[in-house]
């Protein structure tokens, strides 16, 4: 943030006037612009040019999944750039960086529904994305929000460029050509940007010139070195952790495990006596100590005695199951997305049923929550790896009284944030202490059991399904699924209420592209209780192993092969194309001896996902032999990212189908690390191929959708394997794995 702020000071910005304008829908109040961050009298806030070259200020958060070296190649793309002529920064907190795609999830239209009603609803949703000032990372919406935005920066910037140039050299624009970050005159002399830069920012910017052909495009579609790599495997890269200032004291929190509970009292006695130890701070829910060093700090905190309130809800694993259970009624339905023919006609008396279950989940990021904080001279300085930095400014006005202009906010790389990082808790910690403190530089951070602890865990969740077979296909399904709302508990966090009903309760089954003709989605709303939030592919996650185990299970009933039991029901061509794209990769039905296979399929976040997993007996357990995967992304920018993101959410979804799971007792969670929260060991992952399809009709992100087919893929393998049909999570409960 330091540099931001001197960039605010002392140098210029040029790219796309249209950035910040409305588009298509809305009043003058959505079109009119919202302010730079960075400078008033800047243009945008996306490209700089200064000394140091040409750098993107990025609007998205790199959690680990190379989003900014995708941003990066798309402005590069348009600007005439060389790879390594581009930088990258984190912008600060800002309404400019608002994210639009990221509401688009939630229309109640079928990702494959393109019809004029359907695209205006999308449209609709960049209205109050952009009076919410929603600069968020996550959805997979950051490459299909920034498509075009960056683009039309990088398309300006090289515009206005030319036009310095010719204005220069008395030249006509037309004569002029650019590359390798320069304009090229003729004679085949050329003026870098940097010297342009001035001229092309006082002036009058033209309108957003036609965007590059795919066909021309020398970055884009390439697998390209990432920009955060060469920090990160030589570890300089700068965490949040990794920030230090003079005089910065190091924090720990200890808040009540019963989750929105209050502290009665506590004994700290100890803890001030322990050498090291500044200060012990009251905050929210519970404590934080204050010391000269992190261990320090997490010493001390074991010291402090504490008399905690009761959680507000049930106590056990089996009463929250209870309720869960409950909620199948009319009282708590929260939504029918889908209700096609006539499902109770055509279902018969002696009708197939099954019940799935999965339990609570924590996120388990590799960097446990960490924030720092810094008050002095009425400012307030906080970095913190995140993925809603103006929540962060609203949270910390709340807490300090600033006005914003006086809070900034910076966002480094994280290890890791499917969703959590979304949350607030942990940096308001920080501010209350550094409120405390005011003066002194704080950096707080969470043990590994206080995060795994106190997370906004994946919800429990229950389905009740039923089905028909008829002809060798699927004649009728009902999907009934209980689950508490996310929507609702992450708004209530932040102060907001979300009207109307949760369309992740259900999300990743009312809107798979499967054609039965009788097809029943039901989402009930279980009452709130442990607080839950978005965990990678947030419903779908738990919902395509339902949908998958249940499909896979009236493919055997209707004793046809699962893969061209699909087939046979999807009209949809890019999801039948990743259906055939896995099986020719896997070669489908040509199993070693003593293996099996299980595939499944789910269209998440727009993007249809197929995935096969092998298996085999060993005497050591169960093992996973082979892993493939297809996914079909609308258009492959960078190909090398793309298939990290599949293969790392498919080892995120097996890690949670065979060990995965939070249990509670007494209103406490009881796994507190990772020897009683496991993930994958890498003797236990499986080589995974991964094809890459660009037939959809849109550009998609690819954060979340490796992660749901791969839980019913393995449960569908163990099936096909052993004849053992395994309908709760974790898988690891049922049968032994190597």
């Amino acid at each position: 943030m330091g540099r931001i702020r001197t960039i605010a000071r002392r140098t210029f910005l040029i790219g796309s006037a249209t950035i910040a304008g409305g588009v298509v829908f809305g009043t003058y109040a959505y079109k009119k612009p919202i302010p730079n961050p960075l400078k008033p009298s800047a243009i945008t806030p996306y490209v700089l040019i200064d000394g140091n070259g040409i750098t993107l200020i990025a609007p998205r958060a790199e959690m680990g999944q190379g989003v900014q070296t995708t941003l990066a190649a798309l402005l590069a793309e348009e600007m005439d750039l060389d790879w390594d002529q581009v930088r990258v920064m984190h912008g600060p907190a800002s309404r400019a960086y608002f994210n639009a795609a990221a509401l688009e999830e939630g229309v109640p239209f079928a990702p494959t529904d393109e019809s004029w009603l359907a695209e205006t609803a999308r449209g609709a949703m960049h209205i109050p994305a952009k009076f919410l000032g929603l600069q968020a990372t996550g959805g997979s919406s950051s490459i299909p929000d920034a498509f075009d935005k960056m683009r039309a920066a990088g398309a300006v910037a090289r515009a206005a460029l030319v036009d310095a140039a010719a204005r220069k050299t008395g030249l006509k624009a037309t004569e002029l050509k650019t590359a390798s970050g320069a304009v090229v005159l003729p004679d085949g002399s050329t003026i870098p940007y940097a010297d342009l830069a001035h001229d092309a920012a006082s002036s009058d910017l033209p309108k957003t010139p036609s965007l590059k052909p795919q066909s021309e495009w020398k970055l884009l579609g390439k697998s390209l070195p990432r920009t955060d790599m060469l920090g990160k495997v030589t570890g300089t890269a700068t965490f949040t952790a990794d920030i230090r200032f003079p005089g910065m004291l190091f924090a720990t929190a200890r808040t009540n495990p019963g989750l929105g509970a209050g502290l009665k009292s506590y004994d700290a006695a100890e803890a001030l006596a322990f050498p090291g130890v500044e200060r012990i701070v009251e905050i929210p829910g519970g404590l934080a100590v204050v010391a000269n060093s992190t261990w320090t700090a997490f010493k001390a905190a074991d010291l402090i005695a504490f008399d905690w309130d009761a959680a507000p809800y049930a106590a056990t694993t089996e009463e929250m199951r209870t309720q869960t259970a409950a909620a199948f009624s009319p009282d708590h339905q929260d939504s029918r997305q889908r209700d096609d023919g006539d499902v109770e006609a055509a279902l018969p008396a002696d009708v197939w049923a099954a019940e799935y279950t999965v339990p609570y989940l924590a996120h388990a990021t590799m960097e446990t929550m960490t924030a720092g904080a810094w008050l002095q001279d009425g400012r307030l300085r906080v970095w913190a790896g995140n993925q809603l930095p103006t929540q962060v400014l609203k949270e910390a006005t709340a807490i300090t009284g600033l006005d914003e202009a006086n809070i900034d906010v910076e966002t480094p790389v994280m290890g890791g944030g499917f969703g959590r990082r979304a949350e607030m808790d942990f940096i308001k910690q920080a501010i209350h202490v550094a409120k405390a403190m005011e003066g002194r530089p704080i950096l707080l951070t969470w043990t590994r059991e206080e995060d795994m602890t106190h997370d906004t865990f994946r919800p429990m969740a229950i389905a009740r399904i039923k089905g028909a077979v008829k002809g060798g296909k699927i004649s009728a399904i009902d999907l009934q699924l209980a689950a508490a709302s996310v929507v609702e508990s992450q708004a209530g966090r932040i102060g907001m209420s979300i009207p109307g009903p949760d369309a992740t309760i259900v999300q990743g089954a009312w809107e798979q592209p499967y054609t039965f003709p009788n097809y029943r989605t039901t989402g009930y709303r279980v009452p709130e209780g442990v607080q839950v939030g978005s965990w990678r592919s947030v419903g779908a996650s738990q919902n395509a192993f339902f949908h998958e185990s249940a499909v896979d299970e009236l493919a055997h009933l209707a004793g046809v092969d699962p893969l061209e039991f699909r087939l046979s029901q999807i009209d949809h061509i890019p999801s039948r194309k990743v259906l055939e794209a896995v099986a020719t990769a896997s070669n489908w039905g040509s199993t070693p001896p003593n293996r099996a296979r299980g595939v499944a399929f789910c269209l998440s976040f727009g993007v249809p996902a197929a995935q096969v997993i092998e298996v085999e007996n060993t005497p050591a357990g169960l093992r996973i032999t082979n892993a493939w995967a297809a996914v079909d992304v609308g258009i492959a920018l960078d190909p090398s990212i793309i298939e990290a993101q599949v293969q790392g959410g498919m080892v995120y979804g097996l890690s949670a189908a065979i060990s995965g799971e939070i249990t509670f007792a007494g209103g406490h969670a009881q796994q507190q690390n990772f020897p009683d929260y496991d993930g994958l060991r890498l003797p236990q992952c499986p080589p995974i191929s991964v094809t890459i399809l660009q037939n959809g009709s849109k550009i998609r992100g690819v954060g979340e959708p490796g992660t749901p087919p791969a839980a019913p893929a393995l449960a569908n393998a163990i099936f096909a394997l052993t004849g053992q049909r395994i309908r709760t999570l974790p898988l690891g409960k049922a049968i032994g794995f190597a």
